[in-house]
């Protein structure tokens, strides 16, 4: 065992190992090397090497994201840092403890022109909940100091030992507790690569932080009283982990006829009497001459939300056109006012305000889950004629694709057209599905898939479009894919999502930049990659070569699926008005 001579750096390493931190991603570089050899050089902690500091990010959200405890990413100085941020914003909104450690150059270095430096402290503070910004160790290097920063002599190393163990200790909580992203900041000064073998600081205890507590200081009583009261009620799940909500709930969920459960792919949520497809509901009365009669019918009295954010559009514009007398949302941290209506927060988790609540006698009876039941009865019928009408397209292609995924896969869904297709096809519930809708980029998915499937039970599938395939290709540039990660590529050779948005143009313009079409394939990339590489055309190809996709083998594969880019916005917008 070995770590850096420098106090700071074995302040972090120490602290992440009394505090069970043990997953670090590295970007390379010379700025960050004290804590890089201190890291590596402990077998406590699982390290890995990941060049690109924006895929290094998402890498290590993915892991936080499966694991559900912190992970952290570590920088040299200088703009790495700043290509963090994608991933540390994604983290901000989607509740993830993402660590992120940055090596900063000495404060009398900052704006004299030296090389690969910045202002770093603070530059997250907009998107993590805690910044860290350590103070510069003044037994190190002490003669640079007395010649270049002596105001830092002011303060004895034992000022800056206690100052930097505190601010360490309080970043560490609030990753834990508040599943937040935090940033710790730590100022170097050469020589950098010095090492020791036993620390100079005193090494600490075990520490585990304890779950936060939450405050009940609802009147359970009247709250139940409403929900029995109500006659319309709808439930909205946003993201949801798997396997989190109870079976009881759910059931007792399913069986009371006056709520309507509508769920996304990325609820991870499943029961026959629950609404899977919410856009097929809500497209069709945006259609009909009934309108405005059909919105007055879905609108809730009461309307319940937890998880993360929404994927659908149209039931947010719904809501905010059409609002409940209530909306009550819960979880235990935060309530977002999506719908410009939110009447409480409700600081605990689902399983247990379910419990309290459901269950009393139901006192109002209405036909409201009936009625829609009838409405979601006759699209799914629709939508398995539509399928057998139309050509080889996205459409048909995410049907056949979201069918044949084997039990048990973990799914990562890319965002834009993708996460949006994947909405209106039910998903096998052994299925676990992520999705970064924090922030809704495109910018990081498959590194977020290939840092999630290191710790995964079963096989990972990222199904992507070629956007976000090709922006995050650098995702795919390091040792840890497993033989058992599957790729699915979408390629209609552009951004689809953009022609079936207002504004679509039959433009070179529109083209070039919004949609972006391109030509590229992704056979030369998969190659690089040590990727099987296969290719779908037709759906007869395409039925010939996912039995081959999903066979084990020595390493892993890559399915390119090329659909037409003009035909399939047609075809999608034709489904609305098929089922209408």
């Amino acid at each position: 065992m070995m770590y850096s001579d420098i106090p700071a750096a074995q302040t972090l390493v120490l602290n992440f190992r009394s505090r069970g931190v043990k997953n670090i991603v590295i970007s390379p570089g010379s700025r960050n090397a004290p804590l890089t050899i201190s890291f590596t050089k402990n077998p406590f902690f699982n390290c890995y090497s990941i060049v690109d500091e924006r895929c290094a990010a998402f890498f290590a959200l993915g892991m936080a994201q499966h694991l559900q405890e912190p992970v952290a990413v570590l920088c040299s100085s200088g703009s790495a840092m700043l290509n963090f941020y994608p991933a540390v914003a994604e983290a901000f909104y989607s509740d993830i403890p993402l660590i992120v450690i940055s090596a900063d150059r000495p404060a009398y270095r900052i704006d004299i022109g030296d090389g690969q430096t910045i202002r770093q402290e603070n530059v997250l503070e907009k998107h993590t909940s805690y910044s860290a910004n350590l103070k510069q160790d003044v037994s190190h290097a002490r003669n640079t100091i007395l010649k270049f920063g002596k105001s830092l002599l002011r303060e004895s190393q034992e000022e800056v030992q206690s100052f930097n163990q505190t601010e360490i200790d309080r970043a560490l909580t609030v990753a834990f507790l508040e599943k937040a992203p935090v940033h710790i900041n730590i100022p170097f000064e050469e020589p950098l690569y010095g090492r020791v073998e036993e620390p100079s600081i005193e090494r600490l205890d075990e520490k585990k932080f304890l779950t936060k507590s939450l405050s009940d200081n609802q009147d359970w009583e009247e709250l139940a009283k409403t929900w029995a009261n109500s006659s319309r009620k709808m439930i909205l799940v946003g993201v949801n982990q798997p396997n989190t909500i109870e079976d009881e709930v759910l059931q007792k969920l399913a069986n009371d006829p006056n709520t309507l459960l509508f769920t996304e792919t990325t609820s991870n949520l499943h029961h026959p009497e629950f609404f899977e497809s919410i856009d097929s509901i809500i497209a069709p009365i945006e259609k009909s001459g009934k309108k405005n009669t059909l919105f007055e019918q879905l609108r809730p009295e009461l309307l319940l939300t937890f998880g993360g954010l929404i994927v659908s559009k149209k039931i947010k514009a719904f809501l905010r056109e059409y609002t409940p007398k209530e909306h009550w949302h819960i979880d235990t941290k935060k309530a977002n006012d999506t719908f410009y209506c939110l009447t409480k927060h409700i600081t605990i988790g689902p399983n247990l305000f379910f419990k309290k609540i459901v269950g009393q006698d139901v006192t109002a009876q209405s036909e409201y889950k009936s009625f829609w039941e009838r409405k979601k009865n006759q699209y799914e019928k629709k939508r398995d004629a539509y399928l057998k009408e139309i050509p080889f397209s996205d459409f048909k292609v995410f049907d056949h694709i979201i069918k044949g995924i084997p039990k048990g896969y973990q799914v990562h869904l890319a965002n834009s057209s993708t996460v949006r297709y994947a909405q209106l096809f039910p998903m096998d519930r052994s299925l676990k599905v992520f999705c970064n809708r924090g922030t809704s980029g495109i910018d990081g998915s498959t590194s977020t898939a290939v840092g999630s499937s290191i710790f995964s039970a079963e096989p990972t599938l990222l199904l992507t479009g070629d956007l976000s395939f090709f922006y995050d290709s650098n995702g795919l540039w390091n040792q840890y894919l497993r033989p058992d990660f599957r790729i699915v590529l979408i390629n209609n050779s552009g951004g689809g999502i953009f022609r079936i948005l207002p504004g679509k143009e039959d433009t070179k313009e529109f083209e070039t930049f919004f949609e972006t079409s391109h030509g590229l394939s992704a056979k030369h990339l998969a190659e690089m990659y040590g990727f099987d590489y296969l290719v779908a055309e037709n759906e007869d190809e395409l039925l010939k070569g996912t039995n081959e996709f999903y066979a084990t083998s020595d390493r892993p594969k890559l399915l390119e699926i090329r659909t037409p880019r003009e035909l399939n916005n047609k075809i999608l917008l034709g489904y609305f008005d098929f089922i209408s």
